[in-house]
């Protein structure tokens, strides 16, 4: 993976511009905190009996963009980019055959997706559901910014274990 730089979101914005900065913020610090590293690292577990790796927390990533802005707010039904598993477990986290260029293809797809599905809303209040539950932009913003912000925090544990590396 290529070195990232991240966009530090605004200082002053509305409401909109200030969500959807953090969001990019966190998005390409999940980048950086994979940048530099090869197939086995960005696969690296971390200590038992957890399976948590940097590769399976982009898959992961990749998932969740697609499930909260391409199926609860508009509606796709899209299918899993990795499925299987039981009940309960996700499967783009068992990544013992998982190859890395297809997991960044995907989720930088994903991330695009989201991005144009957002400028198509007409406000934070354009509404989505899922199940029996009603979800507003605003929601699923916030709740991808505080998703993004507790796996980076994985990330930060992650990367450091493998290399050594910390940092913001």
């Amino acid at each position: 993976m290529e070195d990232h730089e991240r966009t530090e979101p605004p200082l002053v914005a509305d409401e909109r511009a200030s969500l959807t900065g953090f969001l990019q913020y966190q998005r390409e610090t999940l980048a950086m905190k994979c940048a530099g590293l090869t197939t086995g690292q960005l696969k690296e577990k971390a200590i038992p009996p957890s399976g948590l790796s940097l590769l399976g927390l982009v898959r992961h990533m990749a998932e969740v963009e697609r499930g909260w802005f391409r199926n609860t707010l508009n509606g796709e039904g899209s299918k899993a980019h990795w499925p299987g598993g039981k009940p309960g477990e996700f499967a783009e986290f068992d990544i013992e055959s998982a190859d890395p260029d297809e997991a960044f293809r995907i989720w930088h797809e994903e991330c695009a997706r989201s991005r144009a599905i957002v400028d198509a809303a007409e406000s934070l209040d354009a509404t989505g559901s899922y199940r029996d539950e009603v979800f507003s932009l605003r929601y699923i913003l916030t709740h991808m910014i505080e998703e993004y912000a507790r796996h980076n925090g994985h990330a930060d544990l992650l990367r450091e274990r493998i290399d050594g590396t910390t940092g913001e």
